[in-house]
């Protein structure tokens, strides 16, 4: 379970947010400046909070009563808007990158990464070399070949014409089916988190404003 509660001051308003989640789909949904990439931040080590506590697993990640556990030790996935693949290396490189030890566990999961994402055919290539829905695809390898125990995404189909974003949705669904982790995603199109989310969480000038919890089963 991840436990979330943080206090933070942005330019404009505080951030509060409070909220708790299993291994579902979470969306966070809002306009830009809601503070929803704040939230992600936070929970990835990126972004210190004010006030409050975050943990997962029963690992906590930050309170003001201790030290802070650094990103590298949190052990999350995170997919970020832009992808933040390394142009001058190989998507086999992009996709081992993070990876501390080849072991056969991992290798394992490369490969089944590869298979369900459909992108093995894609290895010696560039980023420069392939279109922004594969782009996404060696991306979401990237942040699951780690075994993460968490998995944050922001807004990582907002760039991808409308079929490729349909078909990523759709990957991101059977993705989340087996590996069974928390995905937190955040987005400002409704029909996306409509498609994608277990429970919304709309958020409004740092505020979460009200929850939704949809009828699809994890």
């Amino acid at each position: 379970m991840l436990e979330v509660k943080l206090k933070k001051r942005l330019f404009h308003y505080e951030m509060d947010v409070n909220f708790t989640m299993d291994n579902e789909i979470l969306v966070l949904f809002g306009p830009s400046g809601s503070g929803k990439t704040t939230i992600l931040h936070c929970i990835a080590g990126i972004t210190a909070p004010d006030k409050g506590n975050i943990s997962l697993g029963g690992q906590t990640f930050y309170d003001r009563s201790m030290k802070t556990v650094p990103t590298q030790r949190r052990n999350i996935g995170y997919l970020f808007q832009d992808y933040a693949l390394f142009p001058h290396m190989t998507v086999e490189k992009n996709i081992h990158y993070g990876v501390k030890k080849k072991a056969h566990k991992t290798d394992f999961v490369i490969e089944q990464l590869l298979e369900v994402l459909g992108i093995k055919h894609l290895l010696p290539k560039y980023p420069h070399q392939i279109s922004g829905g594969e782009k996404q695809r060696v991306a979401l390898a990237r942040a699951l070949t780690t075994e993460p125990s968490i998995l944050l995404l922001d807004e990582p189909l907002s760039a991808l014409d409308k079929d490729t974003r349909i078909e990523c949705q759709d990957e991101l669904i059977r993705l989340h089916e087996l590996w069974k982790i928390p995905f937190i995603i955040v987005t400002h199109d409704m029909d996306e988190a409509e498609r994608l989310g277990h429970r919304i969480v709309f958020l409004e000038e740092g505020k979460i404003i009200r929850q939704e919890c949809r009828a699809r089963n994890f």
